[in-house]
């Protein structure tokens, strides 16, 4: 039995889904430290027990345990605290998939300091932006040349910024070398202040596909949410390498490459790469061959367009994708091709692991699966009324006194309110549920299409479109028409091979015809070389519709 996860779960394993959302429990107690309580702990109990397993676009490989986490961390926060930074105090991380990342999260954790992951794709006004309103003390980033200009573009903007570290080897003059001050510091520190479990722990910039982003503040509770997350629906095992596929400046990171995870026992799997591509990717599993692999639907959807003839993929037992819905036919195609059967996981920035098509439960291809047993979803109507099933309506979780649920958006009050009021949490996110209790995902609220009566979720059109050869990628919005208001339009991004064509277009309604409602085909398909996209990754079907307002 895990030693570490049994201290806070009374019971671990379960029969069925219903077993486990009835009798499923988090015992959160008084005081509780994930670097200290978990990463140190396991440091303690097995200290040569193998915590994360590292690779690069180069092929290079490393390993650390957690006794080299804990020391590593040890000294990180020497240096910290060294450097001025108290509890409470904001510090940046751009760091890629480093080392560092874990590292710096840990030792923030253990000095009670606030960390605020970031992308290494942000522009200087992204960066300012961020900055002054985080009132951020410290920034700790890659050696990236084109980052550290934008970085010192804005330096002069951000008064509140005590110092920047780098890690790597291009160290400008009046940055701090933190590679170097770590292996120069002592592993023994002290903080004079206690730190407790409402203490916050974790700021998350939203990657919202509307307005400024919004700052998703966590406290310490917030690794119990995802024991859920890593044990029952990505199925990560003790001892066993877990891998996610994300950026550390995304939420998914917490979601899959640190809390639960560890808490389990899992090692970790981290593919440091500098631009994403199917052949790195593949060759990146080769080498940390994981046991459990989790990745958004973008990796997936290129995958299933190579020649995946001769790569054997057998090591994964368990994989899972979530940031954005999963077509069925790419679930069916990648199942085809690799014999992996995909399990669809749902939540936000804002929380844990809300719904997932969980261990015990079949798959529905393109269904999120069902509600996690911390939290109570509902779908609500306009009127804050539970909708039957086969109606859609906005998720809700109507128990809102759960870890893993952030504490609300920090310095906006108002926009906190405006989805958090009367003890629920309105999510902005359309779904309807079968007779089976599977949730369905139709898209952000503002994203769906009302149409001469009709109401059209972009992703049922957009699942359509990508089962056709020709599709990579695509948007499905409303576009203006006097007539009847709206119309589909789909923006598509075309695979290898394929050519835009008046032919191809007729070809591409024709097809949604055939496998969806007629009333449903995009009356208007653009080609594209890209979509718009955050930095998180998620599609802007905003800037599409504005766009198409100013035409």
């Amino acid at each position: 039995m895990n030693e570490i996860v049994s201290r806070y779960c009374p019971r671990i394993d379960f029969d069925s889904y219903q077993d486990f959302y009835e009798n499923y429990r988090c015992i959160v107690p008084e005081r509780f430290n994930f670097a200290l309580d978990v990463v140190d702990e396991w440091a303690r109990l097995q200290p040569e027990k193998r915590a994360l397993i590292w690779t690069n676009d180069a092929g290079v490989v490393k390993e650390f345990s957690f006794r080299d986490m804990k020391i590593l961390s040890d000294k990180a926060a020497s240096v910290l605290l060294g450097q001025g930074i108290q509890k409470g105090d904001k510090v940046m991380l751009i760091l890629k998939q480093r080392p560092e990342v874990w590292i710096m999260m840990l030792a923030l954790s253990k000095i009670g300091a606030v960390c605020i992951p970031a992308s290494y794709q942000l522009t200087p006004k992204d960066l300012e932006y961020r900055c002054t309103i985080a009132e951020v003390r410290a920034l700790v980033t890659v050696d990236d040349p084109e980052l550290l200009d934008s970085i010192q573009s804005v330096m002069p903007r951000c008064p509140e910024i005590r110092f920047c570290a780098i890690v790597g080897e291009n160290v400008p003059a009046d940055f701090l070398d933190m590679r170097l001050a770590i292996a120069e510091a002592p592993e023994s520190y002290s903080v004079p202040w206690n730190i407790a479990l409402t203490d916050p722990l974790l700021i998350y910039f939203s990657s919202g596909t509307t307005g400024m982003p919004k700052m998703v503040l966590h406290n310490h509770q917030f690794p119990f949410g995802h024991i859920v997350t890593a044990k029952y629906w990505q199925c990560v095992e003790d001892n066993q390498i877990h891998m996610t596929q994300t950026d550390s400046g995304w939420a998914k990171f917490a979601w899959g490459k640190i809390y639960g995870q560890w808490i389990c026992g899992a090692a970790i799997g981290a593919y440091d790469t500098e631009k994403f591509t199917p052949e790195g990717i593949i060759a990146a599993l080769q080498r940390i061959r994981p046991y459990s692999f989790c990745a958004p639907a973008t990796i997936f959807r290129f995958l299933i367009k190579e020649d995946l003839t001769g790569i054997d993929l057998s090591f994964i037992k368990y994989t899972s994708v979530a940031g954005e819905p999963l077509s069925p036919e790419v679930y069916h195609k990648m199942k085809e091709l690799t014999g992996l059967e995909i399990r669809e996981g749902f939540g936000q920035s804002e929380s844990s692991v809300l719904a997932a098509t969980f261990k015990w439960l079949p798959v529905k291809p393109g269904s999120m699966g069902k509600p996690a047993p911390l939290y109570k979803l509902d779908l609500l109507d306009d009127s804050g009324n539970s909708c039957d099933d086969g109606i859609t309506g906005c998720i809700s979780v109507t128990d809102t006194t759960v870890p893993g649920l952030f504490t609300g958006y920090w310095k906006d009050a108002a926009v906190t309110a405006a989805a958090w009021h009367d003890g629920v949490y309105r999510l902005g996110d359309m779904a309807w549920r079968d007779a089976d209790g599977y949730y369905w995902f139709v898209g952000r609220n503002d994203d769906v299409i009302k149409c001469s009566g009709y109401r059209i979720g972009p992703f049922e059109v957009e699942s359509a479109l990508m089962e056709h050869p020709a599709v990579l990628e695509c948007a499905v919005t409303a576009a203006p028409d006097p007539l009847r208001g709206s119309v589909v339009k789909a923006t598509i991004v075309l695979a290898r091979g394929f050519s835009p064509s008046d032919s191809l277009k007729k070809d591409l309604q024709n097809h949604v015809k055939r496998v969806t409602a007629p009333y449903k085909y995009p009356r208007i398909v653009e080609f594209v070389p890209e979509l718009p996209k955050t930095v998180s990754g998620k599609i802007q079907r905003n800037i599409i519709r504005n766009r198409d307002k100013e035409k």
